[in-house]
């Protein structure tokens, strides 16, 4: 199934001008352009010179942004490989994704959130015989975290979040944590901004090295800075797009990508590390 990306360069634009607080008069006025050609390019049209004066004054790379908007830049379709599968289901009209990690030899597997629904991540589970003996959340928000229950229920995994949002049955955790499953290194690495406690995993041992980043970062877009957008970009400047470029992207929404990617594409980012 081929995933779409979350974001347009409508919502990319909003994003910014939202965790800048810019509104569209002020905009126009350090743009130049005026409201209307705001307006239209917010309603869908793409019209190159308007994105690329708008973009500066927003902290967004201009040429990033033209090529999103086109549609020519998508991240490349990643090779599968034994001990990760992403899972999509539908929060509310809104697809959420979740993730399996797992050691080959030793079966034993880490799950990410768990989406709207697990059954497809407790089919998968059984039918490669692995042992689920951790859930790691990556924030707290409804749609990450809709059917734990059920999955801790069924696998009767460990919980485990930041202790900057907790939830009930949860152990809280901080940065720096470490997780080991067989052959499977997992750190965990604060990437607050769009929550207050947004956690990524660093997951090294398998074909290459894999971030599990929730709403941290989506291919090339980011999640909203709802908490703080300053720090949200900084946690991923910092903490996520300085992994190895071969470093696999799991969003909690749109495609996986990758650390090289986003840092080659990303109109938040490119240029910045």
């Amino acid at each position: 199934m081929t995933i779409p990306i979350e974001d347009n360069a409508a919502d990319i634009i909003g994003k910014a001008q939202r965790g800048l607080h810019i509104s569209d008069s002020q905009l126009a006025e350090k743009s130049g352009v005026s409201r209307e050609d705001i307006n239209d390019v917010r309603k869908g049209k793409i019209d190159n010179q308007t994105i690329e004066r708008i973009a500066p004054v927003l902290k967004l790379n201009a040429t990033a942004l033209v090529d999103l908007a086109r549609g020519k830049w998508k991240p490349d379709k990643l090779e599968e490989f034994d001990g990760l599968a992403q899972f999509t289901t539908d929060y509310s009209g809104m697809a959420v994704n979740s993730y399996l990690v797992w050691d080959p030899t030793t079966r034993e597997a880490a799950a990410f959130d768990t989406g709207a629904d697990c059954k497809k991540m407790l089919a998968l589970a059984a039918k490669e015989n692995l042992r689920v003996k951790l859930i790691l959340l990556t924030h707290a928000h409804s749609d990450h975290i809709a059917d734990l229950p059920r999955l801790r229920e069924e696998t009767g995994a460990h919980v485990f979040i930041s202790g900057r949002e907790p939830i009930a049955g949860a152990e809280s955790i901080e940065e720096g944590k470490r997780f080991r499953l067989g052959k499977i290194d997992i750190e965990t690495r604060l990437t607050w901004g769009h929550s207050p406690g947004g956690m990524t995993y660093f997951v090294t041992g398998l074909a290459r090295p894999i971030a599990i980043v929730g709403d941290s970062l989506f291919a090339g877009s980011m999640g909203g800075g709802n908490v703080s957008y300053a720090d949200a970009i900084q946690n991923n400047l910092d903490k996520i797009l300085t992994l190895p470029d071969e470093t696999i992207i799991c969003p909690g929404h749109g495609p996986m990508t990758s650390v090289g990617e986003e840092n080659a594409h990303n109109p938040f980012f490119v240029g910045k590390v």
